[in-house]
């Protein structure tokens, strides 16, 4: 679908689409179609229980004396200018809406908002138009035309349009990032394993990002022993993917940020092996690593000014005659002993060694890692937030606040010494659950917290959000790419340029 921006003008085909504010108040370029028309759109909004609320849609087919073939009404409710998100989710709406209809052409007038704020508010729908438009439909062979998007074209008529697509071109960038990364969710783990996840990773590489890989060898050498236990029983060899994004040359003597994910490609259990319903869902147990390297590409794209480092521990969960077993006590890189209790508790062994190695080579301003890591933390929030938890409240209120921002809540979740003493064990350092089914998500994170070594830390547990199974504003069901925006708005708001 192509989307551009044009000085208002009237469309002599498909679809006009205009705002109408609530209490079924017409924008500027309603009233004048209302008018050109006799009054159409008044009287369809009359015989209608349309009053402009915020994204309700109203279509009014072959109004008189226009040569479109339809007008589509899109309520705003109470314009709140600044306010973005509401913008970019009735981008998402109105490209819904079209597609619904099997339009193929449209043409939005934005006309509500004042001076700059009107190409950024064209901006905006457009952005969440892009986000809705994503699709996985690579392996579909059999597909009937009602089934397929229909628009080909939406343009959104400015009176400035150099302006919005100077607004839109970095968003653009985070989308191709969002996509990427729903991409890589997407893909069946016949496709996606940690060979094929390490090379998509590598193709950074044309955006300027270093991207080295790490085979079994060098990470037995770094005593990576706690990542390569989780992938020893599965023919796909493991790998550490570290990508680099230097885009603040004048903070390079500056401790970079740092980005980690848990890229289990399929997760079965391992020798604790999970129950056959719905394991084909734990291809996406490496949404965590997908959305690290979605947000590379993201930063890469709109060249962010400022330094990065993005790791993903990418690992096959398989359980064979050499896999590890319940009872096996493994050294981590640290240094630490663990007891390995359950197999299915592996992502948090792939990340402790993972945070390890980036705080020892990187020395980062802090780290943050994401991981579908507990079942638990769906039983707690559901699928709206996402837990996380931090040793640090500035680091935690930063999050939360770019959270907010782009609509990719959180809601931070407990850590204390009282949690601690339940991993501890009785033959080797700590064991990697605690046993019972108390507090699963908190004794994860409290696991997590022995291998951070004092370095301002969070930990965004995404096993609730990282795959949808309805449609929402701007995002179809299927993968989310959660995280994405999040942190690159984390980092535009506190690091970018500093």
């Amino acid at each position: 679908m192509k989307i551009s921006f044009a000085t208002p003008r009237m469309p002599r085909s498909g679809t006009i689409v205009c705002i109408v504010m609530d209490d079924r108040k017409l924008s500027p370029s309603a009233e004048k179609l209302d008018k050109d028309s006799g009054g159409a759109l008044t009287r369809a909004i009359g015989a209608s229980r349309f009053t402009g609320k915020s994204d309700e849609t109203l279509q009014v087919l072959s109004p008189a004396n226009l040569d479109v073939a339809r007008v589509l009404l899109v309520g705003v409710g109470k314009p709140r200018p600044g306010d973005r998100n509401p913008r970019q989710n009735r981008g998402g709406v109105i490209l819904a809406a079209l597609n619904a209809l099997g339009e193929k052409k449209a043409a939005m007038f934005v006309d509500i908002q004042k001076g700059v704020e009107i190409a950024l508010a064209a901006a905006d729908m457009a952005y969440g138009a892009r986000l809705r438009s994503y699709r996985f439909d690579k392996y579909r062979t059999k597909e009937k035309p009602e089934q397929k998007p229909s628009l080909q074209e939406l343009t959104f008529l400015v009176d400035d349009p150099k302006a919005a697509e100077k607004e839109f071109a970095p968003l653009d960038k985070i989308a191709e990032g969002v996509f990427f990364t729903r991409d890589l969710v997407s893909e069946p783990p016949n496709v996606i394993y940690p060979e094929t996840l390490s090379a998509e990773a590598k193709k950074l590489a044309a955006l300027g990002v270093q991207v080295e890989i790490l085979d079994e060898k060098q990470m037995k050498k770094l005593g990576m022993n706690m990542l390569l236990g989780v992938g020893v029983g599965s023919v796909r060899p493991s790998r550490l993917v570290v990508m680099q994004w230097k885009g603040n040359p004048r903070a390079a003597n500056k401790a970079p940020v740092a980005f980690l994910g848990k890229g289990v490609t399929f997760d079965t259990g391992g020798i604790s092996i999970k129950p056959a319903g719905g394991m084909e869902d734990m291809k996406w147990d490496m949404g965590g690593a997908g959305v690290v390297i979605g947000l590379m590409k993201a930063l890469a794209g709109r060249k962010a000014k400022v330094n990065v480092v993005g790791i993903c521990g990418c690992v096959e969960n398989m359980p064979s005659g050499s896999a590890q077993r319940p009872g096996d006590i493994v050294t981590s890189m640290s240094g630490q002993t663990v007891e390995v209790i359950n197999t299915d508790a592996e992502g948090r062994l792939v990340l402790g060694d993972a945070l390890w190695y980036c705080q020892g080579r990187f020395k980062p301003q802090f780290m943050v890692n994401l991981a579908t890591l507990t079942g638990a933390i769906i039983v707690a929030l559901g699928h709206e937030y996402a837990g996380f938890f931090a040793n640090n409240d500035e680091l935690a209120d930063k999050l939360t606040a770019a959270g907010k921002a782009v609509d990719e809540k959180l809601w931070r979740m407990p850590l204390g010494d009282a949690y601690d003493k339940m991993i501890d064990s009785d033959a080797a350092d700590m064991r990697n659950i605690a046993g019972g089914r108390d507090a699963g998500s908190i004794v994860a994170a409290q696991f997590l917290q022995r291998f951070v070594n004092g370095v301002p830390w969070a930990h965004l547990d995404i096993a609730g959000t990282t795959w949808s199974k309805k449609d929402a504003a701007t995002v179809p069901k299927g993968a989310t790419a959660f995280g994405v925006r999040l942190l690159d708005r984390f980092v535009t708001d506190n690091y970018e340029g500093k």
